[in-house]
């Protein structure tokens, strides 16, 4: 009983694993497809989101990273990218020179301004078969998941 304990176990893990990894996809591609008309990717996005987190205070290239849903190594071109498009800016650090300080723009938080209100329908489009309370036993299923 030991081993066929371990076997489905194993299955459900597998599943639930690839499970997880389906609707993560569907959910990044859905609010990609949203984010299109505004000119972003998700990755674009989600470093103004960290930005706009910051409520006016610098971060640096090391903590976005860090903060990012999908941690990548070329979080300093998607900054540029931003920067490009005026959503960003970059600042040297007056303490220490190596330093570079980035902030959101007043154009960035009218970008984000402008996406909240659509990003609410494209994620409650993307939740809208659960209940309220099958979301919440999710979101608690989803907390115990180790990483």
């Amino acid at each position: 009983t030991f081993v066929i304990t371990i076997i489905v176990h194993t299955m459900f893990s597998r599943d639930i694993v690839v499970g997880l990894m389906q609707r993560g996809n569907l959910a990044h591609d859905q609010i990609n497809v949203m984010l299109q008309p505004f000119g972003l990717t998700l990755q674009q996005f989600n470093v103004l989101r960290i930005l706009r987190g910051r409520n006016g205070k610098a971060a640096c290239l090391e903590s976005i990273t860090t903060d990012m849903i999908q941690r990548m190594s070329n979080t300093s071109r998607l900054v540029d990218r931003l920067i490009a498009k005026g959503l960003v800016r970059r600042k040297v650090c007056a303490e220490n020179r190596r330093k570079v300080d980035i902030f959101i723009t007043e154009k960035g938080l009218d970008i984000l301004d402008k996406i909240d209100p659509v990003l609410v329908t494209t994620e409650n489009a993307i939740t809208s078969s659960l209940s309220e309370k099958e979301m919440e036993q999710l979101l608690q299923l989803l907390t115990k998941i180790k990483s």
